[in-house]
């Protein structure tokens, strides 16, 4: 073979590179521009619906609100005075130890007095052993359910069982709620009876104040790593997961913050123990049995039942934390296989998942080739400057166009930010992460992917501060 043929054949892969990057530019851009009127017609909506009204309604379907716990001994008690808190008629708090090692357990009931109760607890999924279940006098509507470590979904399935209402919403132990979000997150089961799961939107909580389990104050972080992470999470949510619900092709609702019918869960089998991408998996299974039953049903994205979140703010927990999400996408994703490119499933089978296997499972396989291959082409004088710097375009002045552009939703729809320097230093960070921080991220994506049979059942751990405690640049 002589030096045309290689120099062809790096040519095309080269070109293919190119498109690639084009084409997942091209579906971010037309999710931005779907969620900018899906955003738009919620606004309009809400204003006028008067939701707020309902905070005090008896005739509201009342939810359980699942936490499952596992070392959570710095925001456990934060997390469960935020729940206490929340302005909703009927609602229980369902809080699962699932083996903590720390304080976890002492913590919550030497802050809230509980005491052992006996209560049967009806096994509707099975699970690993309950040893005991905690109540108080003074305060019914809170449960700790102390049990053998089985992993976050066991924990999960063990709080449906304990569970008493109709609609559960789960929320992870380092997570804050805001007051009216259960409100928010229970209007689509109101408004269309074939709702059977709701996603909200999850915000980073570093650099704000918080005391007491509420939001005093919304701040920007101070660590440049979590306000990485600020603009990820307004792109990842307020333009790809409001894209996805405009085309009823919502493939993942955040553990952090989601809700659900109980009876559906149960139907499914609660959720998948042994994986790390529970709150994924379950979502995909549930468009795999409901439209392969050729049932009707709604699986819907709602743009502001708030959830703050704590960010990882060192490079190992942000690496470990990718690392699981890529295991988590690819164990979903395999479990499902027989959704990709089947016509059955409609947009699901035809759209969303070939979109995960080929940009999300894939990308940093591709991603990754083409930072190394490119500049190298270029450098041996195989590309000339004018594609060189078409690949850069693509692949970095879109990304700045996407990141720009749900910055402006956000000022546009919730302004959560609204002071010029928070803009600003959005802005910033919105051009910065295009260089080194997106690429960073890919490699632990692929690293998650090398290491996937070896580590698809190993959760690992973020380190979590009090949320009382300021954030440190």
């Amino acid at each position: 073979m002589n030096n045309t043929f290689w120099r062809e054949l790096i040519l095309k892969f080269n070109y293919f590179i190119l498109f690639y990057v084009l084409c997942v530019n091209t579906i971010y851009f037309a999710q931005l521009i779907l969620s900018s009127f899906s955003l738009y017609d919620y606004i309009k909506k809400m204003s006028y619906s008067g939701y707020r009204k309902y905070t005090e309604s008896e005739n509201m379907i009342p939810i359980s609100v699942l936490v499952p716990a596992y070392n959570e001994q710095e925001t456990i008690v934060d997390n469960i005075e935020s729940l206490l808190s929340l302005h909703y008629p009927t609602f229980e708090i369902v809080v699962i130890n699932d083996g903590s090692k720390d304080e976890t357990m002492p913590k919550i009931i030497d802050a809230f007095h509980l005491k052992k109760v006996y209560q049967p607890i009806r096994a509707l999924i099975k699970t690993k052993e309950v040893n005991a279940v905690y109540k108080s006098i003074h305060i019914p509507n809170l449960v700790l359910v102390d049990k053998v470590n089985g992993g976050k979904a066991d924990a999960l399935n063990a709080g449906i069982n304990v569970s008493r209402y109709p609609i559960f919403t789960s929320i992870d132990a380092d997570s804050i709620l805001e007051s009216d979000s259960l409100v928010r997150v229970i209007m689509p089961f109101i408004e269309d009876k074939l709702t059977v799961a709701v996603g909200g939107i999850v915000r980073i909580a570093n650099g704000s104040v918080i005391k007491n389990g509420r939001i005093e104050s919304i701040n920007l972080p101070k660590n440049h790593l979590a306000m990485f992470q600020v603009i990820e999470y307004l792109r990842a949510f307020l333009s790809g997961r409001m894209g996805w619900d405009a085309m009823n092709a919502l493939l993942i609702i955040s553990g952090a913050f989601g809700a659900f019918r109980k009876d559906v869960a149960i139907r499914l089998g609660g959720y998948t123990p042994n994986t790390i991408g529970e709150d994924m998996e379950l979502i995909v299974r549930l468009h795999h049995v409901f439209r392969k039953n050729k049932k009707k049903y709604r699986v819907k994205f709602i743009p502001d039942p708030v959830c703050w979140t704590q960010a990882p703010e060192t490079l190992k927990d942000l690496r470990g934390q990718r690392r699981r999400w890529q295991i988590g996408l690819m164990d979903s994703l395999f479990r499902h296989k027989t959704l990709l490119f089947n016509p059955r499933y409609g947009l699901i089978g035809l759209l969303a998942t070939p979109y995960y296997w080929l940009f999300e499972m894939l990308g940093p396989v591709i991603e990754v080739i083409g930072y190394i291959f490119i500049p190298l082409s270029f450098i041996l004088g195989v590309l000339n400057v004018q594609y060189f710097f078409l690949f850069l375009s693509a692949s970095i002045l879109y990304g700045i166009l996407l990141s720009i552009g749900a910055i402006l939703l956000e000022e546009y729809t919730f302004n959560k930010y609204p002071s010029f320097n928070q803009l600003v230093k959005l802005t910033l960070y919105g051009i910065i992460e295009n260089f080194g921080y997106r690429q960073l991220t890919t490699l632990f994506r692929l690293e998650g992917m090398l290491n996937y049979r070896r580590s698809k059942h190993t959760w690992g751990k973020i380190k979590r501060q009090n949320f009382n405690t300021p954030n440190k640049s």
